[in-house]
């Protein structure tokens, strides 16, 4: 179908653009696209980044009703809302779910029983909502007690980018590990939009996890990262190139111990492990693994004397 629209001059009635030409060509294109991904015949909506955006904000208010609640709260009115925000929330979490099952199999014989798995799964996330939320009070309590800076745990909560990144986290991850991987990565990629903190939601991250500024974080699917770990801004948890064909989920971004501290800037790349209790100095660039108890820096910076210029 051809539409014929044409915006005009507010003092003429010659069109400034076409677009009937535009919207034809952009239907070409798009008709292309989908049928080299073989789409063709079912070009079915993707989970909407903004209605994730929605769910993540009401999980979290239902989490810490106190704090990211509604104004004016009353005591005797939170369990209410926690109940009323968490039901909105999970019932459109079922509905963004419901559009990745689609995606991956877009059958519509299938709808009803895409319907049944996505409530399954979102019944099954809920459950570990608590088990969430205790992680989430060891993160801020980390944050509050690794910074001088903090005044209060209300203030690291509130303000801190890196508390904001691993909730994200932490719900992303508890979805991903229900098999709803594209669901988390979009939850994921909010986060990083909103905190220049770059968590892949297969990264598995024990308790009290701090990052500090956090700006530049970057930490791959495959990061195993244990407990009471410091991460500065600029840390790279990456992986080294990966052969083609291999199979990507196989262990390839680095195992961090418990008790770890990491300095900003540093980058440490691959399946090499980080030893309790070691200190990463900043900017370093690590490719094997490190004993615990080691602190690595930059070797020191060598001073000459230059009499007279000389070497100048």
């Amino acid at each position: 179908m051809t539409t014929h629209i044409a915006h005009t001059s507010p003092t003429s009635q010659e069109p400034i653009w076409n677009i009937e030409q535009i919207v034809d060509s952009l239907r070409a294109i798009r008709t292309a696209s989908l049928a080299a991904r073989q789409r063709a015949d079912r070009p079915v909506k993707l989970p909407a980044r903004k209605a994730l955006g929605v769910v993540v904000e009401g999980l979290s208010a239902a989490l810490f009703p106190n704090r990211l609640g509604a104004r004016k709260l009353q005591t005797e009115s939170v369990d209410y809302f926690v109940g009323h925000t968490l039901d909105q929330a999970l019932n459109e979490l079922v509905e963004q779910i419901i559009r990745e099952l689609q995606f991956d199999a877009p059958v519509e014989s299938e709808r009803r029983e895409q319907r049944l798995r996505a409530t399954a799964i979102v019944a099954e996330f809920a459950e570990k909502l608590p088990a969430i939320r205790s992680l989430l009070e060891t993160d801020i309590l980390a944050a509050y007690r690794g910074d001088p800076a903090a005044r209060s745990v209300d203030e690291v909560l509130a303000c801190y980018p890196g508390i904001v990144a691993i909730t994200y986290h932490r719900l992303a991850h508890g979805l991903y590990q229900l098999g709803t991987q594209l669901t988390a990565r979009v939850i994921a990629e909010i986060a990083h939009s909103l905190t220049g903190i770059d968590i892949h939601p297969g990264a598995a991250i024990g308790d009290s996890f701090f990052i500090d500024h956090g700006t530049g974080v970057v930490i791959g699917e495959t990061a195993v990262v244990g407990n009471r770990v410091c991460l500065h801004h600029g840390v790279t948890l990456g992986a080294v190139r990966v052969a083609a064909g291999r199979n990507a989920a196989l262990g390839r971004h680095p195992l961090v111990e418990d008790d770890v501290v990491i300095y900003a800037g540093a980058t440490i790349l691959g399946r090499v492990t980080i030893g309790r209790g070691s200190v990463i100095g900043g900017n370093v660039w690590i490719t094997r693994s490190v004993p615990p108890g080691i602190h690595i820096a930059q070797a020191d910076l060598r001073h000459g004397e230059f009499d007279g210029g000389l070497g100048i």
